[in-house]
Parts: structure tokens; sequence; C-alpha cells
């Protein structure tokens, strides 16, 4: 037996640690290297489409379905149960667990990524950066220290220079992380960084960087096998955030010469072979107006943006992924990679973009996804949305000769998305995706606050939309006159509406004309409209001499409509008895924003709060929401306990407003 065949570690089964779209997409790839599938599942995710879709699945959990994907004893005994020679964790969870790591190599299992030892080294912020500065590689200026006390802290983060970064030394995905502009807000970030990093990885250990001003955040994907040799595939920029997570990526970056690529990449590389590393990883770094690198930290993971690198390499990072695990030597030396055209991927999330980019959970009542372009999901026509995972539903990628005919196709797409039931991002996607910075490649990791105002202001045509939504609710209610073609013997006197937007009432006359078109009446402006065809989830139509299509979905009294990437979702209560309308927390109750789980509750019953101050966080998809005090007062009850599962709009604490 020869040393290459010595050193293997061969498998034909894998179970896949993670669910939905990442476990979808890794099946597609072992199932085309003849691997099998098994899939693991909690209650919430019983009958999700990675479930259906594997060859066998095993289930691991339900009470906290979100912590069920991390029992490390279960998923080894499910690989042991299914026959699995190998786990692939996927991206997120335990992807970068060291322990998980060395369990599957205990149990005898591959696993589908770098050493335990490797994980280790680069799973604490911290003790990375001292690794890559021993490699050569340039890190942002800081505080790694292992003293943690408060006023260390504030100290080393007046020594550095505000503004300075709080970063969690364990995990990633921009949970507890907070910019500091000065020392009065120091301590109020520091409290919330240390219990986010705490929720979400056990561990309230936090690091100081200097705050880089306006910079690109650029990642190299690198792999290494276990012989020593080791490539990069280039680089993406992921610059546009919303709460330090990524939002948009593409590759390659507009702000990276080739001469600076290959620089960059050279010292990936470097610290790849310095680590002895085996796998998919991924180097983070911030690039400054003048062209200095500075290293963040290494994801020892496939990343979730792996596709854009896919569609301009040609290759499958997860076939990579597999083979080097079953002790392949890498099939590619650097020279042999080469770069065809752009690609631009965004995340399609359930989140309300005009509230603060809140998570949003419920049931998709109408998903599909466009045709001729690359979409990761997991999801179909009824699918439940759960608040206890990441609020991300679907990425979509564009590729094309150039950057704008990448970015052209991603807005086509994203105009074909039909998501009713549950809001998303979607439009605010194509609003980034148009605006003139990112256009031109400008964009740094301050476009969307720099950019806010533009991206989330009333689209033109919005009132047309919004007559178009009145329209079909006059036409599709089943108490209403058919719609027909043609011409109209019905009297031509206004019926007027009451619809619910979600954020207040609109008051709306149509009129049915003679002619057989419609007039929505709304603020004293009019819209007409002449139906060409309607069918039960489709409308054709005239409107300014132009014709129309729309995608719609009635269910009850509410309503949703989909035309050019923006969807609506309204209600008809105009025979609803009027109710009057209570502020948010004006009545002296604090609800619920959204459904999740109390992660900490700020004061208790007889304290004395002032209007706007916290009262309660609550966790939903992987993010904390402070919830404040509507007004001054005393605190009369708290209807919650920390650690409790609540709805959206439940009373969670009860304030008597002060004289």
């Amino acid at each position: 037996m020869n040393a290459l065949a010595q050193r293997c570690t061969p498998f034909h089964k894998i179970l896949i640690a993670n669910r939905g779209e990442i476990a979808l997409r890794i099946m597609r790839t072992a199932r085309r290297l003849g691997l099998g599938v098994v899939a693991v599942y909690s209650d919430a995710d019983c009958d999700a489409l990675h479930v259906r879709e594997a060859d066998q699945a095993v289930r691991i959990g339900g009470a906290l379905p979100a912590q069920s994907y991390l029992k490390v004893d279960a998923i080894i005994a499910a690989a042991k149960a299914s026959g699995a020679g190998a786990v692939h964790p996927g991206y997120g969870f335990l992807a970068e667990n060291e322990d998980f790591a060395q369990a599957c190599r205990d149990a005898g299992l591959v696993f589908i990524g770098p050493s335990p030892e490797a994980i280790r080294a680069m799973g604490n912020k911290a003790g990375a950066k001292d690794v890559m500065r021993e490699a050569g590689v340039p890190c942002v200026p800081g505080y790694q220290g292992a003293d943690q006390g408060d006023a260390t802290l504030l100290a080393e983060a007046k020594a550095i220079g505000f503004p300075v970064m709080i970063k969690a030394v364990a995990g990633g995905g921009g949970r507890g992380m907070r910019l500091v502009a000065d020392a009065a807000g120091f301590g109020d970030a520091l409290r919330g960084a240390r219990s986010e990093a705490q929720g979400a990885f056990g561990d309230p250990t936090v690091i100081l960087e200097r705050a880089i001003v306006d910079p690109r955040h650029i990642e190299i994907q690198v792999f290494g096998d276990r012989y020593g040799n080791a490539i990069h595939l280039g680089e993406r920029d992921c610059s546009v955030q919303r709460r330090h997570q990524k939002l948009i990526e593409e590759a390659p970056s507009p702000a990276v010469s080739a001469e600076l690529r290959a620089r960059i990449g050279a010292v990936a590389v470097q610290a790849v072979k310095a680590l002895g590393y085996e796998g998919a990883g991924t180097l983070e770094f911030l690039l400054d107006r003048d062209g200095h690198f500075y290293f963040m930290e290494m994801n020892t993971r496939l990343q979730v943006e792996h596709p854009v690198t896919e569609a301009i390499t040609g290759l499958d990072l997860v076939e990579l992924q597999l083979r080097l695990a079953g002790g392949e030597p890498l099939p590619l030396q650097q020279d042999d990679i080469t770069f065809s055209g752009h690609a631009i991927e965004v995340r399609l999330c359930s989140e309300d973009a005009a509230h603060d980019f809140m998570p949003q959970s419920g049931t998709m009542v109408l998903w599909q996804m466009p045709a001729n372009i690359r979409v990761e999901h997991a999801l179909r026509s009824g699918a439940e949305i759960p608040p206890f995972y990441d609020s991300m539903i679907a990425k979509i990628i564009g590729h094309g000769t150039t950057r704008d005919e990448a970015r052209s196709r991603l807005i086509c797409a994203l105009e074909q998305v039909t998501a009713f039931g549950v809001t998303t991002n979607q439009g605010f996607l194509i609003d980034c995706l148009r605006h003139p910075a990112f256009a031109k490649g400008e964009a740094t990791t301050a476009f969307i606050d720099q950019n806010r105002e533009a991206l989330l202001a009333p689209r033109a045509g919005e009132g047309t939309n919004l007559a178009l939504a009145a329209l079909l609710l006059y036409v599709t209610n089943l108490h209403a006159p058919p719609w027909k073609r043609g011409r109209s013997l019905a009297g031509t006197f206004p019926l007027g509406l009451r619809i619910d937007l979600g954020h207040g009432l609109q008051e709306i006359d149509i009129v049915r004309e003679r002619d057989g078109g419609y007039v929505t009446s709304r603020n004293g402006d009019g819209y007409r409209f002449e139906i060409d065809e309607l069918d039960r989830d489709f409308i054709r139509y005239h409107h300014n001499g132009l014709m129309e299509s729309a995608r719609y979905s009635r269910d009850g009294d509410r309503l949703y409509v989909q035309h050019r990437g923006v969807t609506l979702s309204v209600r008809d209560l105009t025979l609803a008895p009027p109710q009057s309308a209570v502020a948010a927390g004006g009545d002296g109750k604090v609800r619920a924003a959204m459904n999740g789980r109390v992660v900490a509750l700020l004061v208790k019953a007889g304290d004395k709060v002032a209007a706007g101050q916290p009262v309660m966080t609550l966790e939903a998809m992987k993010m904390e929401h402070v919830h404040t005090a509507g007004v001054a007062g005393t605190v009369s009850a708290i209807d919650v306990a920390e650690g409790e599962q609540v709805t959206t709009g439940k009373i969670v604490v009860e304030i008597e407003a002060a004289a």
C-alpha cells in the first residue's frame, strides 16, 4: 500500500448536521458523487424539505429546536445508527465547534472540515490574531487580554482610540458585536455585547479592535489538504451589511486589483500552510481606503456566500471538501485557478427592513422562486418560518460576463420572487442593487447606514400598487359581482373600502365605470385600471396606457400582491368594527414585537421607569432586540419569565403611567 492510500479516509454515506438550504446544498453534491445522505431534525423541522429529501433522517430534539442541532451526543449517535461514515457540519451551528470535530474523531467518523486543533486555534479571535501575526499576516490593532474587567476594557478602549469595535471572542455572524463611538456609550455597548455573546456562544469574553472607518469587508476563500498543499480562490466582497451581518456578497471585489488579489491571496495561503490547515476556510479582512488590509478572523468552514466563488471559478466547493476529507490531495495548483465574469449573491431574509430589520416568522402562504438563475432555498408554499433560526430563507445568485450584467440579472430575478405570508427584504435588496453607489462598486460597510433614508424611502408607484391591491380586494370579494370583460350595466356610484396596511388604515373609494374600467380613489388621487385577465392568483391589466401583470393571493380578509418586486400585504376592514388606535406601549403595556425567547428582564415589579427605558430583551432569529417602556411610570406587572418563548403581541411588561 502506497503512502497516499495509507492516509486516505474513505466514506460512502454522510450525515449532514445542519438544516434547510444548507443541508440541501450539501446533499446535491454528495448525491452527484454517489454518496448516501442522512438528515437530522428537530420537532420544528419534522416536515422540512431537507428531511423529505434525505435517504434517511433521525430526530435529535424537540423542546428547544435551535438547541437540537447543537446536541453533539445525539448527532454522533444518529451517525452511528444510520451507518454514516462521515459528518458534514454545514455552515453555522456546530461547524466551528472543536469539541464536535473531536467527538467525530473519537467516534471513528470523518469530520468534513479542519482538525479540532485548527478549529481551536482559529475559534478564539484573540488567539487567532496571535497565530496570524506569527505567520506575518497584518492585524487590526486592539486588545485581546485576559483581564475582562469593565475598567480595564474601558481603559484599553481609550488607549486604542474611539471609535472602537467590541467583538465576542467566540462565534461570528455579527452576534456579540458593537461599534462604540465614544467613552460615554461604552458601558451599555459592552453589556449588550456580553449578553448576546453569552446567549449565542456560551462565552461572554470580548476583544477590542480599532474601528477602521468605512472599510471594505473582504474575505479570501482558501483550501488546504493533509499533504501540505494550499490554494486560494480569490476574494469576495461582503461589505453590504446590516447589524454586522452580510446581505449582499460578490466576487470579485470592485475594489481589489489583480496585484492586490495576488498579495492578499499569498498572505492567506501562507497562513493556511503555517496552520497545517485541511479543508475549506475563509480569512476575513478589512480593506481601508488606502489599500491596506487587516486580518479580522478566520472561518473554519464553508461560507454562506460560497456560490459566488463557484460561479466565477467553475468549481464545486462542496465537492472539494468531500474529496479532501476522504484523503485526496488538492486536484489544483494556484496557477490552475482562473476567474470568469462576475457574480453577486443576495440573502433573502424574513425581516421587515422598514422597522429596523425586525425578524419575521409565520406561514409562507405562497412561495415561488425565479427560473433561469441559481437559487438556494428549502421552502415551499404552506411552509412555516419558525422563530428559532437565522432569518435568511433563500440565496439568489446572479452571474454575468460583467458586474452590470450580473447585477441586472439579479434585479430581474428578485422582481419575480413571490413570497406571500411573511414579510421579506425583497424590495430592499432591489433598492440596494439599484442604488448609484452600489452600481458604481463604491459600497463600503457603511453603505446601508449612509443611504438608509434613500433605501427606505417610498418607491415611485407606491400609490398605484396600493390602488391595485384595493381593486383586487374588491373584485375577489366573495360578495362582489363576478368580474367579466366588457361594459357594465352596474351603477357608477363609489364603494368605500377601509384597508389596513399593517401601519395604519387607508380610506379608498372604487367605482366600476360603464365601459368596464375601474377607478380607485385615495386622498384625492385617482387610478384607472382596465382588467384584461383575472385568474385565481394572477391579474393582467391596463394602467396609464401600459399592459402590466401582478401575482396575488387571497386568504379571507387578507390579500397579498406582488408587482415588480414590491410585495404588499393588506386587510379589508370595511366591515370590521372600528378599533381605538393605541400607540406602541402608549397604554402602558409593552408587547413582544415578534416571536422569540425572553433572554433578560431588565426591570422588576415596583420599579420606576422613564419613557424609552429598556425593560426586556427578546432573542429572535439569533439577534437580540431590546423592548422599551412606552410611558413613564411604575412597573405594575411582569407577565413573562426569562427563557420563556413568547408570540408577537404578547404583553410582557405592564406599567402604570405616572400622574
